[in-house]
């Protein structure tokens, strides 16, 4: 009964250093997930500032760019702002330099790959001439935008509102992918925690257990102590019943009665004989 008495107080207290080794693993992890909510509202925050910011700079960047497309359309020539007079084909839509290019592209190969005769030959070397002397005019225009010092002024603030944007649009990104990926580290060290938690009270479950049967072993153990003594008295021809010290029938009356003893006066009833 000695024996199984000390093996459930051994078992008892490895499960309480248990205890407090997931006790310390759940309030480190809480601590940590504490720090990291605060990390999480102020990237929340500053991720919400640079949004407002981003607004203003794209209402900025959109009025550079009306400034932009005024100025070049009080600039244009006639011909490109849809005047009859102007270069304009079927359906109404005037030439643009892209469309001029690839028609100029086809005929080219229409001529390299297709026979024709000498009429017809000329006549395709005149309207490719013709196409490319429009390209031509159609880049002259476009340089002669360009030089303007209004529209180069206009399009650097337009460059520079964008940039500005962008800038803008890349911090706010970067705090919310901050904010999202603390946010799954909270949720994770909160998922250990709860499971810390959970290992603590399987811990202090198991040490009340085998604490309970530790009480329960000292109880048999000092009944066995007290019939050991009233056996050797009868042997020994002895009349009055030999009774245990006086401090060791104290203990073990306050355990009967269910009140809390500390390990020291446990260890003393254990250690009676």
């Amino acid at each position: 009964m000695d024996k199984k008495a000390t093996k459930h107080r051994e078992e008892r207290d490895s499960w309480h250093e248990k205890s407090r080794d997931s006790a310390s693993k759940r309030n480190e992890l809480n601590a940590g997930t504490r720090e990291l909510l605060v990390q999480v509202q102020e990237q929340k925050a500053l991720r919400d500032q640079l949004n407002e910011v981003v607004r203003e700079k794209k209402a900025i960047r959109q009025k550079t760019s009306d400034e932009v497309k005024k100025i070049r359309s009080a600039i244009q020539p006639a011909d490109e702002q849809g005047d009859d007079k102007g270069r304009h084909r079927k359906k109404g839509r005037p030439e643009t330099l892209v469309g001029l290019k690839k028609k100029l592209q086809r005929l080219e190969r229409e001529f390299e790959t297709q026979a024709k005769g000498p009429k017809a030959e000329k006549k395709a070397q005149d309207e490719m001439r013709q196409i490319a002397k429009k390209i031509q005019q159609f880049e002259n225009e476009q340089k002669n935008l360009e030089d303007s010092d209004e529209l180069r002024a206009a399009l650097d603030k337009n460059n520079k509102a964008f940039e500005e944007l962008q800038e803008a649009a890349d911090k706010a990104q970067q705090a919310h992918d901050n904010m999202i990926q603390w946010s799954n580290e909270v949720e994770s060290q909160r998922s250990e925690a709860e499971q810390a938690h959970r290992e603590l009270r399987k811990c202090q479950r198991e040490a009340d257990n085998q604490h309970h049967l530790y009480i329960v072993s000292l109880r048999c153990l000092h009944s066995i102590q007290e019939m050991i003594r009233a056996i050797r008295a009868a042997e020994s021809g002895e009349t009055q019943r030999p009774q245990a010290r006086e401090e060791v029938q104290d203990l073990m009356s306050k355990l009967l009665a269910g009140d809390t003893l500390s390990t020291d006066e446990l260890m003393q009833l254990q250690r009676y004989d």
